[in-house]
């Protein structure tokens, strides 16, 4: 028995999907739930587990091509089935040339293709295969089969209803019309359609899509993900009013804190506490204050968020993805370090979700862990703010009238003008300021 592996909904408002590496060769057996096949959308890389145990027995989508949601990417052969396999292909040649030879004596009286004059076929036409078959008035009989054993497949269906709209579509000369008895024009006319003709090839060339490729230039495609980063940070900047604002942060006190509890918190939590739950919490602790920053803009309406979904940003191989914590308001420092190294090693290992990345409030980006001194984050649309943290460095600052070394961190909010005023913006960043200064601020909300 054959099974259709076919391209599973992964995501609310994905509708095709870019297929990544196959984990199995045709031929190579299967366990059951165990991955086949890398799939990449739009938002993030998911694998694609095998129904039952089996043999992967075709693969119909090679890397890099694209799918639809529903299409069928490979067959796979239940198990048991593999050694009946060669001798139905062996044997099943006769047995096929006697049940196609009376549909061709019958041919005149068979209309459609319908699952009720199709038994014939029953054990070579895949049910997809049928329906769309059925679906354009089309004989199964007349379709050859690509898969194991001959089987018609969805694939093969597709292309035999596109080579019959094909041939419907391709104009027919009548014999009065032929192309042979061109209709005669006057020799004026003649005479500017033969200069016309003979410019043609210089004025009317097509110009060339891209310019030659030097021989140390390389085309690589873009994927599905980068090309939806592109189109949201295009989306953010073409559809909203973005403006940045700069503050910074002295991290002495954060640090030394670090520094005093990290043995005791790695002991208990099994996670080094790092920065970015400082600021996750200091954030949550100025959205209560500015709501507008955690609103957006549905229409002609404001939404504002009574609940705190921070989308905190990850760097991956094939671009950056934002996970969100949910409900990041009800978590302590330590949950919310424990729930960042997950989505970082689920990250590293293509196992993230496309519903984590979705329904974000808010969103925090450190740049300082590669190095950047200052930069300015693009909203994640229909986000209203991006706080963007960076490089700690030691500088110079003058402390009680006296010039001392601190470490020292610029931070970044890049917020929607149309909802955010600038002194909302500026007093959010401040408090944010304040919080990571004091960390106890955030304990006692004061």
């Amino acid at each position: 028995m054959a099974i259709e592996l076919v391209v599973p909904k992964v995501g609310e408002s994905i509708t095709e999907v870019e297929i990544g590496d196959w984990l199995k060769k045709e031929g190579d057996n299967v366990s059951q739930d165990e991955s086949v096949v890398v799939i990449d959308t739009a938002k993030a890389t998911v694998e694609l587990p095998a129904p039952i145990a089996g043999r992967l027995g075709k693969i119909l989508k090679q890397s890099g091509e694209v799918a639809a949601v529903g299409d069928v990417i490979g067959i796979l052969e239940e198990a048991g089935a593999s050694q009946s396999a060669p001798a139905a292909e062996n044997g099943a040649a006769p047995q096929a040339t006697t049940q196609e030879s009376p549909p061709k004596i019958q041919a005149p009286t068979v209309q459609t293709a319908t699952p009720q004059n199709s038994d014939s076929q029953a054990g070579f036409v895949m049910p997809a295969a049928q329906r769309v078959l059925a679906e354009n008035a089309i004989p199964a009989d007349g379709v050859s089969g690509s898969g194991p054993g001959g089987r018609v497949l969805k694939e093969d269906a597709l292309a035999q209803v596109a080579q019959a709209q094909a041939a419907r579509s391709t104009p027919q000369f009548a014999p009065d019309s032929a192309p042979d008895s061109p209709p005669t024009l006057p020799t004026s006319q003649q005479n500017s359609q033969e200069i016309q003709a003979a410019a043609m090839p210089q004025t009317l060339a097509p110009p060339s899509s891209a310019p030659p490729l030097s021989a140390d230039e390389e085309v690589v495609p873009m994927s599905l993900l980068r090309r939806h980063i592109a189109q949201r940070l295009v989306e953010a900047q073409q559809n909203a009013a973005l403006l940045t604002t700069f503050n910074e942060v002295d991290m002495s006190a954060a640090m030394e804190m670090r520094k005093q509890h990290q043995d005791a918190f790695v002991a208990r939590y099994g996670i080094k506490l790092g920065f970015m739950s400082f600021f996750v919490k200091a954030s949550i602790d100025a959205l209560k204050q500015y709501p507008a920053i955690n609103a957006e803009i549905r229409g002609r309406d404001i939404v504002y968020k009574n609940h705190y979904d921070i989308g905190v940003a990850i760097g991956s191989g094939k671009g950056l993805v934002v996970p969100v914590l949910r409900h990041a308001e009800r978590l302590s420092f330590a949950e919310v370090e424990q729930e960042i190294s997950e989505y970082a090693s689920r990250v590293k290992n293509s196992t993230l979700s496309p519903e984590a990345l979705e329904g974000g409030t808010f969103t925090i980006t450190n740049g300082g862990i590669y190095g950047s001194l200052l930069s300015t984050p693009i909203v994640n649309p229909p986000q209203s703010g991006i706080l963007g943290m960076h490089n700690i460095q030691e500088r110079p600052m003058a402390v009680a009238g006296q010039v001392v070394i601190r470490p020292m961190m610029y931070i970044a909010l890049t917020y929607d003008h149309r909802v955010v005023d600038g002194r909302e913006a500026v007093s959010f960043l401040k408090r944010i300021k304040d919080c990571v200064e004091n960390p106890a601020r955030m304990l006692i909300e004061v």
